[in-house]
């Protein structure tokens, strides 16, 4: 088999991407890209449950939203980061506490493989649609369900520690950046081969989750923003622009959370990418681009620190990038002093 046929088993956006790109600018290009959202999803309760899911049950009815959600990102042009975690369970066999005259409530957990115990202390804030003064707390390994009489609430373990104030600090390392535009939607189905791998070598001792983060691309150029006339006069040359975009932004994350040889990357993905970075350089003339990889902050926790092995823990990374011989190049900028009002 050939290189262009090799090419062609990738997955998308690589197996399509070496034809020669029409010329965007003859000015330079230069990118302002932000974080526009983010939200996480755990990724094991969807690659480990094999059972179809029950709607009248409250977990049920949350397994199906989660999938739909993710199986939605299919259809759009986002990244995601593979986040792995400690591993963090409910304790089933623990004591539930209340605090007194409170909505303070606190929980026992399970840490590691080894299954250290420990608690966590949070304060419930009253869903508008309760009917009772303080819920009913049902627990399983994975899931705390909330019974206010008039809704019920369901959190993951994971949920519940973005979503309340508490102590306790995990890290969240990034393994793996990806795209989420998928025909297939593989990683709804918790079939993504290259999450089985990492899934595999990190095992039962950590958890896996996906970040997916919706990104806002601000284009400097005397001519304009090519995109902005394609997105009312040719919509497909629209789409073709956010492509090329997604994949030069995605290659720079890649190469600054996986390092310079991505150990979940095969060669001829690597080739192909390669190509790619250098057919819409030099299409778009992109001489430079700048990327602001901060997240809403979370109370605690530790959810909107991204680092890897190869940098350090943060809840705002500032990348300068640029392309040279089919790689992204990529180097950290100190963050600007905040403004009195604000984040500078």
């Amino acid at each position: 088999m050939d290189f262009p046929e090799q090419v062609a088993q990738l997955p998308q956006p690589y197996a399509d991407s070496f034809a020669t790109l029409p010329q965007r600018t003859t000015a330079p290009q230069s990118w302002m890209v932000r974080v526009a959202a983010a939200k996480y999803h755990w990724y094991d309760l969807i690659a480990g449950f094999a059972e179809k899911t029950d709607i009248r049950d409250p977990i049920g009815r949350y397994m199906r939203r989660m999938q739909f959600e993710l199986e939605a990102t299919a259809h759009k042009r986002h990244l995601f980061f593979a986040v792995t975690r400690p591993r963090v369970r409910f304790d089933i066999t623990g004591a539930v506490q209340w605090g007194f005259f409170s909505l303070k409530l606190t929980l026992p957990l399970l840490l590691g493989p080894e299954q250290t115990k420990e608690s966590i202390t949070v304060e419930l804030k009253v869903p508008f649609a309760a009917t009772l003064k303080k819920p009913a707390v049902s627990l399983t390994e994975n899931f705390i369900s909330l019974n206010w009489g008039g809704l019920v609430e369901v959190f993951s373990v994971h949920d519940l520690l973005q979503t309340y104030a508490h102590t306790l600090k995990l890290p969240s390392t990034v393994a793996y950046v990806g795209q989420t535009r998928d025909p297939d939607s593989r990683l709804a189905r918790g079939r993504l081969p290259a999450l089985h791998k990492l899934r595999a070598q990190y095992g039962l001792d950590h958890d896996t989750l996906i970040l997916v983060v919706g990104l806002d691309v601000a284009v400097s150029c005397a001519e304009g923003d090519p995109a902005a006339l394609a997105h009312n006069e040719h919509p497909l040359t629209s789409d073709m622009l956010e492509a090329e975009r997604t994949d030069v932004i995605e290659a720079a994350l890649i190469r600054y959370f996986e390092g310079a040889t991505p150990r979940w990357r095969a060669t001829d993905e690597r080739k192909a990418r390669a190509a790619r970075l250098t057919a819409v350089q030099a299409a778009n003339n992109l001489v430079q681009y700048t990327i602001d990889l901060a997240l809403p902050p979370a109370e605690t926790g530790c959810y909107s620190q991204l680092g890897s092995e190869f940098t350090s823990a943060a809840q705002r990374h500032l990348l300068s990038c640029y392309v040279a011989d089919g790689q992204a190049r990529v180097a950290t900028m100190p963050l600007p002093t905040p403004t009195k009002g604000g984040r500078a």
